[in-house]
């Protein structure tokens, strides 16, 4: 698939030596969605605000759509949507003025058919008349991305959308999310619901201490490094693991049964040979479960690694 976003070689060193980000590249392809994950003070939203014009990089080229960022970027800036973390709105306004208005400060003539659907999409149509300030804290989200849509954009930035929403709205947004992508919109979030990006993303990428750990296929990247666990529940308790079982990388439950974690790459997981043990060890069985490791699971080993 094409790239809709390059950047290479981006990078930004703040006054007093600071560097928020150092020698990034990354390609963002046409109608994905990515999650960019990383620690506070990762450099995720340095990224994301350079990317959209809103800060100067030190050194590097990002392209949108074809379009350099600096060199044409009236063009490169027209493609892109932004819906920033912080919610700031003109509270005396109505929904539709405030949409309206975001379309023409990019110079696209008046289209009420199409403002009327993205705000139909949202489920913010009945709402149209309401005053922002009378919206509660989802509805403003919503119209945040009316607003970041008004203009037809092709690339979608998302910086911690579901920040300070509850459950059900956030399960909300991930729908809206996938209906926009289903539009033809390529997405790319920041989050810190790693759940989140889990739920709904295409591509995962990881970043810290302003360097792109890694960019990769989500389910390759779980299959690449998750590990599973095997959980064995016995009829008698125990106190500890059997001095006859020592070589395998077995722990203690809480409730004295093992639990066994085998990398899913390997060649041979050495379940059969540790059942066979377990038997030979006079230990009886009352039941088996799997558990595959999350992508926080994997996401904290990457931060933990490059901490090192």
């Amino acid at each position: 698939m094409a790239a809709i976003v390059t950047v290479s070689g981006l990078t930004k060193t703040y006054d007093g030596g600071f560097e928020a980000l150092k020698g990034v590249d990354l390609e963002i392809e046409e109608g994905e969605i990515l999650a960019l994950l990383g620690p506070n003070g990762a450099g995720k939203t340095t990224l994301i605000s350079i990317i959209c014009g809103i800060t100067t990089p030190s050194d590097g080229r990002i392209t949108i759509g074809g379009q350099d960022s600096q060199a044409e970027y009236r063009a490169a800036r027209s493609l892109i949507g932004l819906v920033p973390q912080e919610v700031s709105l003109e509270p005396f306004e109505t929904v539709l003025n405030t949409v309206n208005f975001s379309r023409g400060l990019f110079g696209k003539p008046r289209d009420p058919a199409y403002i009327e659907k993205i705000l139909r999409q949202l489920s913010l149509w009945d709402k149209k008349g309401a005053k922002i300030m009378t919206l509660s804290g989802g509805m403003k989200r919503r119209v945040l991305i009316a607003k970041a849509l008004s203009h037809e954009p092709r690339v979608l930035f998302l910086d911690e959308p579901t920040a300070g929403v509850d459950v059900e709205l956030r399960k909300d947004m991930w729908e809206i999310v996938e209906t926009l992508r289903q539009s033809g919109v390529t997405i790319i979030l920041t989050t810190h619901y790693i759940e989140e990006a889990e739920a709904i993303a295409d591509r995962v990428g990881v970043i810290n201490k302003g360097e792109i750990l890694l960019v990769e296929e989500k389910n390759a990247l779980m299959r690449r490094m998750g590990q599973k666990e095997l959980r064995i529940d016995l009829d008698t308790p125990l106190d500890a693991v059997p001095e006859a079982l020592a070589a395998y990388p077995l722990a203690l439950s809480a409730d004295g049964g093992l639990t066994y974690t085998y990398d899913t790459r390997a060649e041979s997981t050495g379940i059969t040979r540790l059942l066979a043990d377990l038997s030979k060890a006079g230990l009886h069985m009352s039941d088996l479960h799997t558990t595959q490791s999350s992508l926080e699971d994997i996401f904290v080993d990457l931060v933990k690694e490059d901490a090192q």
